[in-house]
């Protein structure tokens, strides 16, 4: 018996054939131009990354962000914003593959699950820098060209809308609740 006689097709599609998930901490160490006395606040914001697949099994994620320190020097008496660009570079393996892929064209994409949040912002022991500790979280997913495998209805049947039944019964019609709908809702 053949392939063609079981009736099975085979397909070939686009699917989710990688997925990884990776946390990240790290300490950033930024530079103010005056000796800080004491951290008044800490904020990362604009955050930007692209990613990309550079192993059959590793995607890595690119990525910056701004790091804002408030800060008082003089022996608290003066304050100041630093603000600092920050790069790193994620290597996030895949933990779920798909090895009978088709081709090497995929496509990548990344989600930023935690965007890096300040964990800590502390003077260092030195005096004149400040030790940020950062946490981030990205999940990847990497999209390519699949076969799968399906059985076909050896009576090939096709449904049409005109097969199925759309009627209410009586008994529907009955449940219906008239008052489901308030006067509030109608304006």
């Amino acid at each position: 018996m053949s392939f063609l006689d079981q009736q099975y097709r085979e397909i070939i599609t686009k699917a989710v054939i990688g997925k990884g998930r990776k946390f990240t901490q790290d300490t950033d160490i930024i530079t103010p131009t005056h000796r800080p006395t004491s951290i008044l606040g800490c904020w990362i914001i604009n955050h930007n990354y692209h990613a990309k697949l550079v192993k059959k099994d590793v995607v890595e994620i690119h990525g910056s962000y701004d790091v804002n320190i408030w800060y008082s020097y003089n022996d608290n008496t003066k304050t100041e914003v630093v603000s600092e660009r920050v790069e790193y570079c994620d290597k996030i393996p895949l933990s779920i593959r798909d090895k009978h892929h088709l081709g090497d064209a995929c496509e990548v994409i990344a989600k930023a699950i935690q965007q890096p949040n300040c964990l800590e912002c502390t003077i260092e022991t030195r005096g004149n820098k400040i030790k940020v500790d950062v946490e981030r979280e990205f999940v990847v997913e990497v999209i390519g060209e699949t076969k799968i495998c399906v059985k076909v209805d050896p009576k090939g049947r096709v449904c049409d809308d005109d097969d199925c039944d759309y009627s209410i019964s009586d008994d529907e019609l009955e449940s219906i609740d008239p008052d489901f709908f308030s006067h509030d809702d109608e304006e």
